[in-house]
């Protein structure tokens, strides 16, 4: 599938269940978009990453992407411990500079 290394990375990351490496794919202001809340900065993403992993425990298989440079839709098969799993999410992405800095998943 074609997508910027840095979503390749994201999804690695999220996979492995690595925090560390999930944040360092995000800029330092990023903001995340998710569950009708809005996350801003790496410590509330890492909060907002380590509470839904917890809750749920989740895994997110990318099915296919498009967009250009700046800009990426993922749609992802979402499968964990929630009512109606799995489910197909978008997870749309803006990235600059090699980094993301914003996720919105719908």
């Amino acid at each position: 599938m074609d997508m910027p290394e840095i979503i390749a990375r994201y999804f690695e990351a999220d996979g492995r269940n690595d925090a560390d490496a999930v944040l360092s794919t995000f800029a330092d202001g990023a903001v995340v978009a998710d569950e009708n809340a809005r996350h801003q900065g790496k410590d509330a993403i890492r909060h907002w990453w380590m509470t839904a992993k917890q809750a749920s425990q989740y895994v997110a298989e990318p099915l296919d992407a498009k967009g250009n440079d700046d800009t990426v839709d993922v749609r992802a098969k979402v499968s964990g411990t929630f009512p109606g799993s799995p489910i197909t999410l978008t997870h749309n992405f803006t990235l600059e500079d090699g980094k993301i800095v914003r996720l919105e998943i719908r």
